[in-house]
């Protein structure tokens, strides 16, 4: 019997893939929101280096997942670390089959790095440095899309 193949990220349902051009863009924009003191690590080969080696302020191990754990947002992002996968999903992701991960909502209020070291080296949360404004325009989205789906259970348009 053929074995099952793994999803892509739990919980929830990829709502968009991205393009390879894509995901390279948001692997810009993520370096652009959390690396920009990552001169002198190496985050061409893990981006979870600017965390991991100080260069932006960080939750580690289970306080990460604790932070992780409380967000909240229309749409999650999900970023392999080579930048070369993406795609969106409509709920926080508690695992993806990706090697190295990031987590963020479209604005880069926050991210999560999930790491092949977990336990020793990772994961890591950081939040912008404007996450309160940030957060709140997430927060904001989020009852939008909950109001429209409500408004289209009950039949309206």
């Amino acid at each position: 019997m053929p074995r099952a193949l793994q999803p892509l990220v739990e919980p929830g349902v990829i709502v968009r893939h991205c393009t390879e051009a894509e995901a390279a863009d948001l692997r810009a924009a993520w370096l652009a929101a959390f690396g920009a003191n990552r001169h002198g690590v190496n985050a061409k080969d893990f981006l979870w280096h600017i965390f991991s080696a100080g260069r932006y302020p960080s939750a580690e191990r289970d306080d990460a997942l604790a932070q992780y754990q409380q967000q909240l947002a229309a749409e999650y992002m999900v970023l392999s670390n080579d930048g070369r996968t993406a795609f969106s999903t409509d709920m926080l992701p508690s695992k993806a089959s990706l090697f190295d991960y990031y987590v963020f909502p479209l604005n880069f209020a926050w991210t999560m790095a999930f790491t092949h070291e977990a336990g020793w080296l990772g994961p890591y949360f950081a939040r912008h440095a404007n996450f309160e404004q940030l957060n709140n325009a997430n927060l904001a989205q989020l009852k939008k899309k909950q109001e429209a789906a409500a408004a289209t259970a009950k039949g309206w348009n």
